[in-house]
C-alpha cells in the first residue's frame, strides 16, 4: 500500500490544490491526512466532503497532454515527432476550451482543471528551460486556460517554485 511519501509530488501538489480550492484546509501541506495513507485520505475526501469529479468526456479532454509533454521533453531527437504530437494534443484541447470553456466543465472549475493545472505548470516550466519552448500564440484559449488555472489564488498558494520544477525534471532530462 502506498503512502504519502511514496507518491509523486504532482500528485500531493494536485491533491494539495483541491484542498486548498475547496477550503478544506488552510495549509494542505500539513494536513493530517497527508500522513496516513494517500489513497485512503483521497477516499474519505470524496466520501465525507462531495468532492466529486464529473465523468463525461470531458474528463478525458487534455488526458494526454502530459504524456505527449514527457515524450517531447525527453526526446533528444528534434525530428522525432515529438513536438508535433504535443501540438496536435495541445490544438485539440484549444479547441475544446473554444467551445467548452473557460474551464474544462464550462464556466465553473472542476477535479479535472484542478488536476490538469499543476502538469500544465510543470509543461510551461519544463520546456521553458530545457528546449527554450512555449505554448505557441496559434493556441490563445490553452493559453487563456493557463492564466486562469495559474492566477488561482489556490493555485498560487500551493505551486512549486520554477527552481525545483526543473530540478525534479532534471534526471529525466538528462538520462
Amino acid at each position: 500500500m502506498a503512502q504519502a511519501d511514496d507518491i509523486c509530488p504532482v500528485s500531493i501538489w494536485i491533491w494539495a490544490l483541491q484542498l486548498k480550492e475547496k477550503e478544506l484546509c488552510s495549509n494542505p501541506y500539513k494536513f493530517r491526512l497527508l500522513r496516513i495513507f494517500f489513497f485512503f485520505s483521497i477516499l474519505l475526501m470524496f466520501m465525507y466532503y462531495n468532492f466529486y469529479l464529473i465523468y463525461s468526456t470531458s474528463s478525458c479532454s487534455g488526458s494526454k497532454i502530459f504524456p505527449t509533454f514527457i515524450g517531447f521533453l525527453k526526446s533528444k531527437d528534434p525530428n522525432d515527432g515529438t513536438e508535433q504530437a504535443l501540438l496536435n494534443e495541445l490544438a485539440s484541447f484549444d479547441d475544446y476550451i473554444k467551445e467548452n470553456g473557460p474551464f474544462i466543465n464550462g464556466k465553473d472549475i472542476s477535479a479535472v482543471d484542478l488536476s490538469l493545472g499543476p502538469k500544465l505548470y510543470h509543461l510551461e516550466i519544463a520546456l521553458g528551460h530545457y528546449k527554450k519552448w512555449t505554448v505557441p500564440d496559434s493556441l490563445p484559449f490553452v493559453k487563456s486556460y493557463m492564466k486562469n488555472i495559474f492566477s488561482m489564488e489556490s493555485f498560487v498558494k500551493t505551486r512549486g517554485l520554477p527552481e525545483d520544477v526543473i530540478a525534479g525534471w532534471r534526471p529525466k532530462v538528462m538520462s
